[in-house]
């Protein structure tokens, strides 16, 4: 299939710039795969679309301020976005002058900090050795939130805590879990008094669920692979409700790709640490996941086509133009839509 068979008009002024004044005031809407019925709603009433007998699950990642501003030792101001921690000090990287960084330059770094360049292949990312070693320290007091490069401006103070899920637990990713973004406390309470348990995956999100696909036909796409981690009380909880019978709904689209990831049938989930780089394409098979909430995305992303994969092309083409007819928000700080 092509690429471009994925591609939509979007106005410019429907990518959201800033989130909603109120996590839970988001648009929703709802598409009922059975009946082919599209519904218009709010977040803050989410309960009333999510059937009964539904297990809910989340990813738990956290966004580190992995943005950070530097200067190689030309003298060139740069922009890195630290990505992975492989130990020993050695990060990989991506920057805005990829180029420039060959192996043996130096990056200085706030709170005098020197990164040396020891691996430039073709490509995106670098390696750096770091002296001396950094913890969480530096990235709180130096980095900045990476926001996704649509949101076109600086990142401000409020989006320390609005681009982070209110469940956010354990440190890694460099880009919001962004389905999640929707939830408040309360609301996560009410959805639990209606009976829908809830459970945590984490996936650590890379900087790979920006990158558009650049290859004429999907399946020739290289997609990025990413950790997660399932616990065994989560998976517990996971699995005892599937073989309950009850259905799995999906937060957003890392919690879909960790969850069949991790299948080993469709009532059970693997417990562990591995990673993933499975890329949903149609004729996927879906082992345990039913329901999807997700956020409106990019034309010819792996995003898209995994939400077209599971409600079907035709439907999320129809679904997409009725969210620009009625000015829904895209993307990261956009709207939500929910896939029963």
């Amino acid at each position: 299939m092509k690429t471009r068979k994925f591609s939509f008009e979007l106005p410019e002024y429907l990518i959201a710039q800033t989130p909603a004044d109120k996590r839970s005031l988001s648009k929703l809407m709802v598409l009922n795969r059975e009946k082919g019925t599209i519904t218009h709603s709010q977040i803050d009433r989410i309960v009333d679309f999510i059937p009964d007998n539904t297990i809910m699950v989340v990813n738990d990642s956290k966004v580190r301020k992995a943005r950070m501003y530097a200067t190689l030792d030309s003298g060139i101001p740069l922009e890195i976005l630290f990505l992975n921690d492989e130990g020993d000090s050695i990060w990989t990287i991506m920057s805005n002058k990829t180029k420039r960084l060959k192996i043996g330059r130096t990056i200085s770094f706030p709170g005098d900090v020197k990164g040396e360049v020891i691996e430039s292949k073709t490509g995106e990312d670098r390696k750096i050795k770091l002296s001396p070693e950094i913890d969480e320290t530096f990235f709180n007091s130096y980095g900045h939130v990476p926001l996704p490069p649509y949101i076109q401006r600086d990142d401000q103070p409020d989006d320390i805590k609005r681009y982070q899920t209110v469940y956010a637990d354990k440190i890694g990713s460099v880009a919001a879990p962004t389905a999640g973004l929707h939830f408040t406390k309360d609301l996560l309470n009410k959805i639990k008094i209606s009976g829908t348990d809830i459970a945590s995956v984490t996936l650590h999100v890379g900087a790979g669920t920006f990158l558009p696909i650049r290859t004429e036909l999907i399946n020739d796409h290289n997609m990025h692979y990413e950790s997660y981690e399932i616990s065994p009380d989560d998976a517990a909880t996971i699995n005892n409700n599937k073989k309950a019978g009850k259905k799995l709904l999906a937060v957003g689209t890392t919690s879909m790709r960790t969850l069949e990831s991790a299948a080993t049938s469709s009532v059970e989930v693997e417990v562990g640490k591995s990673r993933t780089n499975l890329f949903i394409t149609p004729g996927y098979k879906f082992k345990v996941v039913d329901h999807l909430l997700t956020n409106f995305h990019t034309p010819e992303s792996t995003l898209l086509i995994l939400v077209s994969t599971f409600a079907g092309y035709d439907f999320i083409m129809r679904a997409y133009k009725e969210a620009i007819k009625y000015e829904y928000r895209f993307f990261s700080y956009g709207d939500a839509m929910l896939i029963i």
